[in-house]
């Protein structure tokens, strides 16, 4: 019996023993789990208190469970109320901004929502509040409440408010400007360089002359975006649509290939011209001289999307500017012509013929100069009168010049008098054009116009540089003082510097 006792006691102590380990066992699981759940709440409440987003949970019924600082910061919440006597769908200031309602939809859908809403705080700001709301899911997979995480995007509402008003004016401005303006889009074309600066090619300039089709290509890639009303009426259309289209092949002129060119190296390296002068052609065939302002737009200066481009017509200011150079070109080419021959005068023969003989001297070469005068002139004019006279050598002027040619000139030096400037001419050469003029002369009836048919002759002096002179002065007193001597031995002849004793 005693036996069985103690067999007993045994049993009983082994069980007890069991049951102890057991029991240390939960205690010991029950610490870490404990443990495990304190280090969870602890990140989540270090989460929850520096996290950048508003956080917020409630139960099915919209009653708050719970939410970090920033969310009690962030949300017009009521005055003197605690967490736990807050709800979603009660609360006046969630149901005007449209919070409540966020909640309500997130509930009813179990889906995950956003939602934009604009809050009034107690000073009166209006703050803009982004919610992300997702359903909670319980260990049953059963609905058991939302999760809000909301985002202060006040700032950045303001500062797209302020960029599309921004753009609005922009646009506006755009729109009205009396100055024709087109916004182009030139990303396209920068990223194909780029793109082919990456295929291994290293200079554009020798790939464009070896691939000349790439220029086209790569204008082909620029996007016009938008033009005003002022640049159609440049370019005389009334279809904006039309306009664009054509775009490409409105730019004209024998040098556009080689502006292209430039302006696609530019463009490749992210700058532009600020300003440049082109030809365009409207759509109804007139060309225009323009001169084009380019301007990179805000914040698009890496991309070169949105580069806008200012015009102004610049066609009758050069066609002013080509006229007045005309007219002054006219003015002193006449400057420089005798009034009744249309002969180059003695000013340009003093302005001239320096120069000539500076050249010559430089290239080793001949210059000679005829001085030729009317014989028997004044008897002309004593039976004629004085305006056949004038007319008389307004004929043999012409007879002069058809004589000679180019560079060669001659000069109504003084009344009868005349000076044939003959660059390149040696002396022989000399004697050989004064014959025939002297000839030109002789063989012409004058004053045919007048019912009179009035015969000349000349005489001629001949000096040549560098034998007879070495500069103007003195080629002209050579020449001159060989016409005395012809002069004063008889008339129709001509004689050389050289000849006179």
């Amino acid at each position: 019996m005693t036996e069985d006792k103690l067999q007993s006691a045994r049993g009983s102590s082994s069980v007890v023993q069991s049951q102890t380990a057991e029991m240390e066992s939960l205690r010991i699981r029950c610490e870490r789990a404990e443990s495990a759940l304190k280090a969870i709440e602890q990140r989540n409440r270090i989460l929850g208190v520096s996290s950048p987003f508003g956080i917020l949970t409630t139960d099915p019924s919209g009653r708050v469970t719970g939410m970090n600082q920033k969310m009690h910061e962030m949300l017009p919440w009521p005055p003197q109320a605690g967490p736990d006597s807050l709800n979603v769908y009660e609360i006046q200031s969630f149901i005007e901004s449209g919070i409540s309602d966020g909640f309500r939809c997130c509930r009813l859908s179990r889906q995950t929502i956003i939602r934009d809403c604009t809050c009034t705080q107690d000073d009166d700001r209006s703050i803009q509040i982004r919610l992300h709301l997702s359903p909670i899911a319980d260990d049953t997979g059963s609905f058991s409440g939302v999760m809000a995480f909301a985002e202060n995007q006040t700032n950045l509402k303001e500062a797209q408010d302020a960029a599309r008003e921004s753009e609005e004016r922009y646009r506006l401005l755009f729109q009205s400007a009396p100055v024709p303006m087109i916004e182009r889009d030139v990303s396209g074309m920068q990223a194909y360089l780029a793109a082919l600066r990456r295929s291994g090619v290293v200079n554009l300039r020798d790939h464009f002359r070896l691939h000349p089709e790439e220029i086209q290509r790569c204008l082909g890639m620029v996007k016009t975006v938008d033009c005003n009303d002022a640049f159609l009426h440049l370019l005389e259309s009334s279809d904006k649509n039309e306009l664009i289209a054509k775009m490409p092949r409105l730019v004209v002129g024998e040098s556009f290939s080689r502006m292209a060119e430039e302006g696609i190296l530019m463009v490749d390296e992210g700058t532009l011209l600020p300003e440049r002068e082109m030809t365009i052609e409207t759509l109804q065939g007139k060309r225009k001289r323009i001169m084009a302002q380019y301007m990179l737009l805000a914040d698009q200066g890496n991309t070169l999307s949105r580069v806008v481009i200012s015009l102004v017509d610049i066609t009758k200011r050069m066609e002013t500017e080509q006229a007045l150079r005309a007219s002054e070109q006219h003015f002193r080419e006449q400057s420089l012509r005798d009034n009744l021959t249309g002969l180059y005068n003695r000013r340009f023969l003093y302005q001239s013929l320096p120069n000539l003989i500076r050249s010559a001297r430089h290239t080793q070469t001949c210059l000679s100069i005829l001085f030729m005068d009317m014989d028997d002139f004044k008897s002309v004019v004593d039976a004629h009168g004085h305006l056949n006279g004038s007319r008389a050598i307004q004929e043999v002027a012409a007879t002069i010049r058809e004589t000679i040619e180019p560079p060669s000139y001659a000069v109504a030096y003084a009344g009868d008098e005349f000076v044939v400037v003959l660059p390149d001419h040696s002396l022989h050469e000399a004697k050989q054009r004064a014959m025939q003029i002297q000839s030109r002369i002789k063989a012409t009836a004058y004053l045919r116009n007048q019912g009179k048919a009035v015969r000349l002759g000349a005489s001629c002096g001949i000096a040549s540089f560098p034998g007879d002179a070495d500069d103007s002065e003195g080629l002209l007193a050579a020449a001159d003082a060989a016409l005395f001597a012809v002069k004063g031995n008889g008339k129709g002849a001509l004689r050389h510097f050289g000849d006179i004793g």
